[in-house]
């Protein structure tokens, strides 16, 4: 139970990693917040936890935003997870697609973390931990989501820098290939099924296999608890020894 008494925050909460990341944080003491874009999803995942909640919200809108977390009040710990792809390539890519993908899996966590610090500074206690992704390192077909993805590791790295004489630690983690609703997508847009795709990744991971959510979230659940007090502006990539 080391989140008994914390109060979580779990961005993009309706599924995927973050479903599961809400799901263990509960499971280890923490009330935590479902916050999501669909708030019916989020209720869903809020439903099955010990002590949840949920709450919609459009997280690359400041104003929603700033209203949901006043709602919210104090918070401890921060999960940056909402995230969306709009895979192309360069010449394909629509200009709103690359600012839809560098709005949710970029911009919305400086608008949350933005948010959050103001109780996290007043307590002089916070544990933020963003989702990037090895994608950061480049993949084609995701110029948006690659360069979201490493602009998040230097969002990271600064907020540390600037949080950190307030007690708050800043992390990310970065998954490799995870067998989520976003890698499904992925697999049907380069023309295979996600059962076939999840194998063509196995065979070239180191493990030979792909992740799977609860395994992020055991990560996110380390950097966000006590245990991981002297660690901060680190991104740890979870990928099954892939490179």
């Amino acid at each position: 139970m080391r989140f008994a008494g914390r109060t979580a925050v779990v961005t993009g909460g309706a599924q995927g990693i973050g479903a599961a990341t809400a799901r263990l944080l509960a499971e280890q003491g923490a009330d935590v917040v479902v916050l999501d874009l669909d708030a019916t999803k989020a209720q869903k995942v809020a439903d099955t936890l010990p002590k949840g909640r949920a709450l919609g919200c459009n997280v690359t809108d400041k104003d929603q935003v700033d209203a949901v977390f006043a709602e919210i009040g104090t918070v401890d710990v921060l999960v940056n997870n909402a995230g969306i792809t709009r895979d192309n390539l360069l010449f394909k890519m629509p200009f709103d697609e690359w600012n839809a993908v560098l709005n949710t899996n970029l911009t919305s966590m400086f608008l949350c973390t933005q948010a959050a610090q103001k109780s996290m500074v007043r307590q002089r206690y916070g544990r933020i931990v963003n989702l990037s992704s090895r994608s950061a390192l480049g993949a084609r077909g995701q110029v948006n989501y690659a360069a979201a993805k490493a602009g998040v590791q230097g969002l990271t790295a600064t907020l540390a820098i600037e949080l950190g004489p307030f007690n708050i630690t800043v992390n990310a983690v970065a998954p490799g290939y995870i067998a989520t609703a976003m890698t499904a997508a992925t697999a049907e847009r380069v023309g295979s099924t996600p059962e076939d795709h999840q194998a063509q990744v196995a065979e070239r991971t180191p493990l030979r296999r792909v992740g799977q959510p609860e395994e992020v979230a055991a990560v996110i659940a380390f950097l966000a608890s006590d245990e991981a007090s002297y660690v901060s502006g680190q991104t740890l990539y979870v990928n099954g020894g892939a490179r």
